[in-house]
């Protein structure tokens, strides 16, 4: 059983940047967004040997689409990475899971038989366009109809993790138990060459910037609160004030791209598929807990797909926060084991819309690396929305 129907879809093709960090001092700040992207698309055909005259859209996930990362990011990209000008290309929002929309897209397309190769992607350069400068002075995105719906009004991303820590009755101790942990196997990962297959260097970046070797829970609970504010603590008196720069994603740059196709194609081509796309969904959820909808996604997935949690080899939840993933695992009753195995956005970063992709990226050669045969990724997302998305090694 599958969640899709039609033709396969298959990826045939994975490839990122390393993550820099999301800072003027960080190691792709100088690299234009568009730029950013352009690497990934051109290092993608290299590698599968795909004429690019044969792709019918690259459809990437960006989601500060503003000053550099504007006016249709996947198209200037792929002009620049030297595609034909025939190949089109659009840029996709779905906040943090953009480019896992952008794989959803892609895939549907390919099934229904819209699409014969399609690339999808993403990008963000956090360092050159910061999060919510989209959001001009004194524009108002959310509208008097939302207003009158939320009239107490929604909250930062930050006191969202705050307020699923205290639900969850998540401790700092806890929360920072998981982070130093997604460093050390992210660390051991990279030491290992996990990463290599996957890693297209650039800028004399060759490996993740942020990846901190020996983070300890000891140097994590020095760390003071990040989101502290008077008023939220009268709002949310339960808050413990537990989320950190440390339990958190860092700011990122970085860029990915995968090669969509089915089968057939890839059989004619001389592509070996690395895994079919076998299912996907998409959920809203509470948009004052913003982060919760990866507990509904997956159990939608799930079922959708007509497997169980013990048919899932590997779990990719991206750690947006520590306690989404927690809270996650405590909900659906996943083994924490079993997820993020080369650890995850805490330690290797989270670029904002080229996330989705990345963690497919690397999720897709730790399947292979691993033997297994499913495995699951779930991303939450910014008002209160998640992608889930079960991949099969073929």
């Amino acid at each position: 059983m599958s969640g899709f129907r039609g033709r396969d879809a298959v990826i045939v093709g994975a490839v990122r940047t390393p993550i820099g960090k999301g800072k003027p001092g960080g190691a792709l700040h100088e690299v234009l967004p568009a730029d950013l992207l352009a690497h990934s698309l051109r290092e993608l055909v290299a590698r599968t040997g795909v004429d690019p005259a044969l792709v019918d859209d690259v459809i990437a996930g960006a989601v500060t689409q503003v000053g550099d990362q504007a006016v249709n990011i996947a198209r200037n990209a792929l002009l620049g990475a030297g595609f034909p000008e025939s190949v089109p290309g659009t840029t996709v929002d779905r906040q943090c899971g953009s480019s896992q929309q952008a794989i959803s897209f892609a895939a549907q397309g390919v099934a229904s038989g819209a699409y014969d190769i399609v690339i999808a992607a993403g990008v963000e350069s956090m360092s050159r366009v910061p999060m919510g400068s989209s959001v001009l002075p004194g524009s108002n995105p959310f509208g008097d109809d939302f207003a009158r719906r939320y009239p107490d009004g929604l909250v930062p991303q930050g006191i969202s993790a705050e307020l699923i820590a205290a639900k969850w009755n998540l401790s700092r101790t806890a929360l920072d138990e998981f982070s130093a942990g997604s460093h050390e196997k992210a660390a051991a990962a990279t030491k290992a060459g996990l990463f290599d297959q996957e890693l297209a260097p650039i800028a004399g970046l060759a490996t993740d910037e942020i990846i901190r070797p020996g983070t300890s829970v000891e140097t994590l609970a020095g760390l003071k609160p990040a989101f502290y504010h008077p008023a939220y603590e009268e709002r949310f008196p339960q808050i413990g004030w537990e989320i950190t720069a440390g339990n958190s994603s860092p700011l990122s740059d970085g860029s990915a791209a995968v090669l969509i196709t089915t089968s057939e194609v890839a059989k004619r081509l001389g592509l070996r598929p690395l895994a079919r796309i076998h299912t996907a969904v998409a959920v809203g959820s509470d948009p004052l807990y913003m982060l919760t909808g990866v507990i509904p996604a997956t159990e939608k997935v799930l079922t959708k797909a007509g497997l169980s949690l013990a048919d899932i080899d590997l779990f990719e939840v991206n750690e947006a926060f520590a306690p989404v993933v927690l809270a996650w695992a405590a909900d659906v009753g996943a083994d924490l084991a079993k997820t993020n195995v080369n650890g995850g956005a805490i330690a290797i970063g989270h670029p904002l819309g080229a996330s989705g992709v990345r963690i497919m990226t690397t999720m897709v050669n730790a399947l292979e690396q691993r033997g297994g045969r499913y495995a699951l990724q779930t991303m939450c997302e910014a008002g209160g929305m998640a992608n889930a998305t079960i991949i099969e090694r073929l």
